[in-house]
């Protein structure tokens, strides 16, 4: 079951202040008993009643900084800040100096990589950890790990990684989703039970809300794809360019933007069908994907028209685009088609804009595009 980010932040508040409530309570009756507690009940002196006392109170005070720190984890359904918090729980923990978190994919499969989230650690000390849980047979409690190096690299660098631990991480139905580890840097450091036990203990509250987390990404980004295409809807679209451009007007960066039509599409779909007309589509949308930047975000913005949002680009960088995705559409045939081409405007932000307007100039010039021939785009930034 998904839960809404209010309906986590007020059942997290609920059980924080649940949970402090009954580490007060404990802490208040453990002190009323000694203080009650008659001389005959035990030969404590007033200092060992003392101590017990102060025990008893760190202890309410541990259990309410734990309660603390758990609805903190689980007051967000945005998986990445919900990995970030559980990062700075490990962090706190006493003489560790990094922590690593690694959720294996959704799917195994060829190309699915798992996500790895760090703190205390450069990219390269990450890249070297390799952490999964066992496969196979009864999964371990936790895994100790020890580093050993050469004279060399002990030469280059005196701050390396000299041990660790990790624990497997659960979700809410008790699937293995992970593993969250820590490492210390220190020669004289080692595991103790209490760090296995703490970081058993932090795993097991964590590991439902970054299960819970996940399921709300994974649905959210089914909600933004459109489902012939795969692209992202006319949704995400505006939703995304609204985001980019004023990114773009904050800090000054460049945003270009390109929308794409297909042309005569009406005249293909007359003449295989539909059905075999979204095929088309499909297929061309295929292509515009595999000539666009990482950054680039490709939608499809309704019918056969298709945009890409280019963050940190140029005119020119869109013009490149076009071109990149007109070859790759023509260059093979598409079904019965020989040749397909794509009429397209391309606009850049101007300082007037916003995304409204922008999008409007953009679409404009695909019109302009369209009514001169086809096949070949239009710059609004050239339009008159």
């Amino acid at each position: 079951m998904l839960l809404s980010d209010d309906s986590a932040t007020w059942i997290a508040v609920g059980l924080a202040l649940g949970a402090l409530v009954v580490a007060l309570l404990v802490a208040l009756v453990l002190l009323v008993a000694l203080r009650r507690r008659p001389p005959s009940a035990a030969p404590t002196t007033e200092n060992t009643r003392n101590l017990e006392l102060a025990r008893a109170l760190e202890e309410a005070r541990e259990d309410a900084a734990r309660a603390r720190e758990a609805a903190e984890i689980a007051a967000t359904i945005d998986l990445d800040e919900v990995l970030r918090r559980v990062l700075e729980a490990v962090n706190r923990m006493a003489g560790l100096d990094a922590a690593m978190i690694v959720l294996a994919p959704v799917e195994a499969g060829e190309g699915e990589e798992p996500l790895v989230v760090t703190i205390g650690m450069s990219s390269d000390e990450a890249v070297r950890q390799s952490l999964s849980s066992p496969r196979s047979g009864r999964p371990a409690r936790a895994v100790r790990i020890a580093y050993s190096y050469t004279a060399e690299e002990e030469d280059e660098d005196s701050d390396l990684i000299r041990g660790g631990v990790s624990v497997p991480l659960r979700d809410e139905e008790s699937e293995s989703i992970g593993t969250l580890a820590v490492f210390w840097r220190r020669r004289d450091r080692d595991v103790a039970e209490t760090d296995v036990a703490h970081l058993e203990e932090l795993a097991l509250r964590a590991g439902p809300a970054i299960g819970n987390a996940r399921r709300f990404r994974e649905a959210r980004q089914l909600a933004d794809l459109d489902a012939l295409t795969t692209l992202h809807n006319r949704r995400y679209f505006h939703e995304t360019l609204a985001r980019e451009a004023t990114r773009a007007h904050r800090y000054d960066r460049r945003l270009a933007l390109v929308i794409f039509d297909i042309d005569d599409f009406k005249a293909i779909n007359d003449r295989i069908g539909h059905l075999a007309g979204d095929a088309v589509l499909a297929a061309v949308a295929e292509r515009v994907q595999s000539a666009v930047r990482g950054a680039d975000i490709p939608c499809r913005v309704g019918g056969d028209e298709l945009a890409v949002i280019l963050p940190e680009a140029t005119q020119a960088d869109a013009e490149q685009l076009y071109k990149r995705v007109q070859f790759a559409v023509a260059s093979r045939p598409l079904g019965p088609f020989e040749r397909i081409r794509l009429s397209a405007g391309i606009a850049e932000l101007r300082p007037e804009d916003d995304a409204k307007t922008f999008f409007e100039r953009a679409d404009e010039a695909l019109y302009r595009a369209k009514e001169q021939g086809k096949g070949r785009f239009r710059a609004a930034n050239e339009l008159a």
